[in-house]
């Protein structure tokens, strides 16, 4: 009996040993998108999660936690454990947090460890085609001249759209209300539907509203014109020099998941954004591909949070 039961112990110690050997990944991947559908991270993410699943072998699972300007989502990811099975997609609002909320339930600096940062784009200043304006100047002249009659849309307290109107509301002075949403999918949907008047979303999420006239595009955020809107004017040559404002996307995993899975995510995320299907992706939804080592994308987050810690102060932003 005591033979039995020693034969039996020692094939379990087995079997755990093949269960824990188990190369990564063995089964699918659950990656949490902090905002709801519709909005450029949601977009963003699927965009690379089949790519990558075909890459791993697994399936990646879109999973959209809304909420909080991003921050419940987040830190639902920060909770999980750290094996490789939860991944985070971030934005540019990820660098916010920490200004506009004083009790963040993670810290940005330590509780992820970078994968790979996916691409980069600028947002587009638009308008729902009623209101009289079709060029920056327009808009700024008819804010001044009705200081507080006009409104703004956002993706929330804290989100790029929010932050990048802000700034441009100073830069060009004028009183415009603020619209936060949950979300920039429906920040976007009320502004194409009327109840809001103007909205900044990434051009990757509003090129297609903008093609189809259902919203009226006045200038774009970045240091030099789109190549997918090429005729389209920067903000910052339309009556506001200096302005800039951009959108970026990338991927962190807990901290503490093992090296070699950060790795395997690293080197299948390289071959998917070196893909010309990606590639072609982006640039039509008028975004570009930008590639960082994890340590380079750890060191590109850190000075973001510098750089938009200083934003938010300047523009005086809070959470509401």
């Amino acid at each position: 009996m005591k033979l039995f039961f020693r034969t039996v112990a020692l094939a379990l110690v087995f079997l755990s040993g093949v269960t824990q050997a188990q190369p990564y990944p063995s089964r699918p991947v659950r990656l949490i998108v902090p905002f709801p559908p519709g909005g450029s991270n949601d977009i963003v993410a699927r965009m690379v999660a089949t790519q990558l699943g075909e890459r791993l072998g697994q399936q990646v699972v879109i999973d959209n936690r809304g909420g909080a300007g991003g921050v419940l989502g987040t830190d639902l990811a920060a909770k999980s454990p750290p094996d490789g099975y939860t991944l985070l997609l971030i934005s540019v609002a990820y660098a916010f947090g920490p200004a506009l909320y004083k009790n963040l339930p993670y810290d940005p600096e330590k509780a992820f460890a970078p994968v790979g940062i996916l691409g980069s784009g600028a947002a587009a200043l638009t308008v729902h085609p009623s209101l009289p304006v079709s060029t920056v100047r327009e808009l700024i002249a008819l804010a001044k001249a009705k200081p507080g009659a006009l409104n703004y849309a956002s993706a929330g307290v804290g989100s790029l759209q929010h932050l990048a109107c802000a700034l441009f509301m100073i830069q060009a002075g004028i009183d415009v209300v603020h619209v936060p949403y949950k979300g920039g999918g429906p920040a976007m949907a009320d502004v194409i539907a009327g109840q809001a008047q103007i909205v900044m979303p990434s051009l990757i999420q509003v090129v297609p509203h903008i093609k189809s006239g259902r919203l009226r595009v006045l200038g774009t955020s970045g240091t030099r014109r789109s190549a997918v809107l090429p005729d389209v004017p920067t903000i910052s040559e339309s009556g506001v020099p200096g302005y800039e404002a951009h959108n970026w996307w990338g991927l962190l995993a807990p901290a503490g998941t093992p090296a070699p899975v950060i790795e395997r995510l690293h080197r299948d995320l390289t071959s998917v954004l070196a893909s010309r299907e990606t590639e072609k992706r982006f640039e039509t939804e008028g975004a570009e591909v930008v590639r960082m080592t994890p340590a380079e994308f750890g060191g590109f987050i850190s000075a973001e949070l510098v750089k938009w810690a200083r934003v938010a102060r300047e523009v005086g932003i809070k959470a509401e």
